[in-house]
């Protein structure tokens, strides 16, 4: 296989020299990709110096668009993304590929206990890895590492669906389990991050808990609107229930729950015939 690793950095000037010399120190010739993303620092010199291949964002655009330029730059049939921040040990890298070499599409670095930034953060990848295995029927124990190899031809099918944003691994990951492509994991341990987190918990916040809804979007939106339709159905009959034992008629607001039903699931149904376009094959728009 040809590798190409591809790291994107935003003020990463005190930490992307040693990465690159640390994969250069284990794989000499392979095409180290830093994509520069509007950085303030020496991030950019930094990098070069060190062996890589630096492309440039004349402005910060996010650090999934990072992704895909690099993604779209590479040379490379396997792609390994890993962060520019001192976080991702390189020495992992051969056992994602070994994994790959098994038949499997992504291999993602599924970090350890001890390895989340931060209490806060630790649960709320525990909530997205559950939902994520309830909606997809397989066991997705780190949903949102950045640390994953792919093979280039399959993760560039789904570029227009990544964000800009943070959420790259999380739309990557749902949509190769949605298009039917083996994803695995392989156990690592995250170091802590050298230099300032670009990651802010007011900012992000709201941005991150969005993510529970694209997991859905993205997967079979029909698993979250079926629920909320079944609920919505069952405080209709029990509100319907009481109101006629106690006052014998049926009040405006069994008929609000029970129209709210029918229409949430009829935009489930939709929705999944939406998400179902959104994968269809892309090959076929190329003939």
């Amino acid at each position: 296989m040809k590798l190409s690793i591809v790291l994107p950095a935003k003020n990463e000037a005190a930490a992307v020299g040693t990465t690159v010399t640390r994969i250069r120190a284990l794989w000499p010739d392979v095409e180290i990709l830093v994509v520069n993303d509007g950085s303030g620092d020496q991030t950019a010199a930094v990098a070069e110096a060190a062996g890589a291949r630096v492309l440039h964002h004349p402005y910060s655009k996010g650090n999934g668009a990072a992704i895909k330029t690099g993604a779209r730059a590479a040379s490379g049939n396997v792609l390994v993304f890993m962060d520019a921040d001192g976080q991702h040990d390189p020495a992992d890298i051969p056992r994602l590929l070994q994994k790959l070499e098994h038949g499997h599409d992504m291999v993602v670095g599924a970090r350890q206990k001890g390895s989340q930034a931060s209490l806060g953060r630790g649960l709320a990848n525990g909530l997205y890895n559950r939902l994520a295995t309830w909606m997809t029927g397989n066991s997705v124990e780190d949903l949102t590492s950045g640390f994953r190899a792919a093979r280039a031809e399959k993760f560039r099918e789904f570029l227009y669906l990544l964000p800009n944003g943070f959420s790259y691994p999380t739309t990557s990951t749902m949509a190769f389990f949605r298009a039917g492509y083996s994803v695995a994991y392989v156990p690592i341990h995250a170091a802590k991050r050298i230099g300032k987190s670009h990651v802010r918990l007011l900012r992000d916040g709201t941005r991150f808990l969005l993510i529970i809804f694209k997991i859905g979007t993205l997967f079979s939106p029909l698993k979250i609107f079926a629920p909320v339709a079944l609920l919505m159905f069952a405080l209709a009959s029990g509100w319907y229930g009481w109101t006629w034992w106690h006052q014998g008629r049926f009040t405006n607001m069994s008929a609000l729950l029970y129209t709210g039903s029918v229409m949430v699931f009829l935009m489930g149904l939709i929705s999944e015939q939406i998400t179902a376009l959104m994968y269809k094959d892309s090959s076929s728009d190329r003939r």
